[in-house]
């Protein structure tokens, strides 16, 4: 029974380690579903960790932080929003002056304001998301074997953060396909003029997808700083933004592929954690560079050999002008 126990802390690694990864993809989701792309995901998440962990160590709650982090992003999102949406700017270069405004930023309001080269003050208690049991984990574990110890290690024991991040993946499949709204919301990322002629604002849609976008990134990067870590650390979204994109790009802009595809590149993470200092049978002990090289590694290889043909909203990047 070991090695289901090692599969089962594997599982429950990637699906903790994978939670930014959703978070950034179903955001990234919906706003190029909307015709809006994104490339900024990095820097909300970036801003929203800042802020939720200065508020949360201010203030000693959690759930402030969250909602601070929440609102730094949607705020750096309808930046984005106004530059691609009301002034039809350039989307990949806004999307890069948001990585860089949130790059920036943070470690210059962190340093000023703590002295500790851009990082805030560890978070204890009530200032971090705790781990949830959920009921019977204990008495399933001890009387049902493999299902029981699978509840108790991969599904019970986790954040709120974490149940938050799944359930915006139910919701995000059941809005965009069950709903008037969500209907509208992928006819404007496909044909904005025809959305336009039945009398339906083009640019309140989009407005609505980024903000959203910035909804999710903000409950990403609140998971990294107040759940997943005790604090901010300076660009300790390492590139998750830019993975959530290829994720969403692999799962052709749908809601539960791009759930796989975020479980994949955190399970890589989980695997290569766990192979550190580990010496593999004919190979020996791998470089721990190599060994932390892997999800990036693999997210090239998955993009440029198994994607297949990947087919984005017609509309995606491109500003909408209303004909006269």
């Amino acid at each position: 029974m070991e090695w289901v126990q090692t599969i089962a802390v594997i599982m429950d690694s990637a699906i903790r380690l994978s939670v930014p990864l959703l978070c950034a993809a179903m955001a990234g989701l919906w706003s190029e579903r909307a015709g809006v792309v994104d490339i900024g995901l990095e820097g909300k998440m970036l801003i929203a960790a800042f802020a939720s962990a200065v508020i949360a160590a201010q203030s000693g709650s959690a759930w402030a932080g969250l909602g601070a982090g929440i609102i730094a992003s949607v705020a750096l999102a309808l930046v984005h929003g106004f530059a691609a949406i009301t002034w039809r700017g350039n989307q990949i270069v806004s999307g890069v002056a948001v990585n860089m405004l949130a790059a920036g930023l943070t470690v210059i309001l962190g340093n000023a304001w703590f002295g500790q080269g851009g990082r805030t003050p560890t978070l204890e208690g009530a200032a971090r998301f705790g781990d949830i049991t959920l009921p019977f984990a204990a008495t399933l574990r001890a009387h049902v074997p493999v299902l029981g110890l699978i509840y108790d290690e991969v599904v019970s024991g986790h954040s709120m953060p974490v149940y938050l991040a799944l359930l915006a993946v139910v919701l995000t499949a059941l809005v965009l396909k069950r709903t008037r709204f969500g209907l509208r919301l992928r006819a404007v990322g496909e044909n904005p003029a025809a959305v336009d002629t039945a009398g339906i604002s083009v640019a309140g849609l989009r407005y609505s997808a980024v903000i959203i976008c910035g909804v999710l990134c903000g409950l990403g990067g609140t998971y990294l700083a107040v759940s997943q870590s005790a604090g901010f650390l300076p660009h300790m979204t390492a590139g998750k933004g830019f993975i959530a994109l290829a994720a969403v790009i692999f799962a052709n802009w749908r809601p539960w592929p791009a759930l796989w595809a975020c479980l994949l590149f955190g399970g890589l993470d989980a695997v290569a954690i766990r192979l550190q200092g580990v010496a593999l049978p004919g190979i020996g002990q791998v470089p721990v560079q190599a060994i932390q090289a892997l999800p990036y590694l693999m997210t090239v290889i998955l993009l440029a050999g198994f994607i297949g043909k990947s087919t984005p909203p017609r509309a995606s990047g491109l500003p909408y002008v209303k004909e006269r």
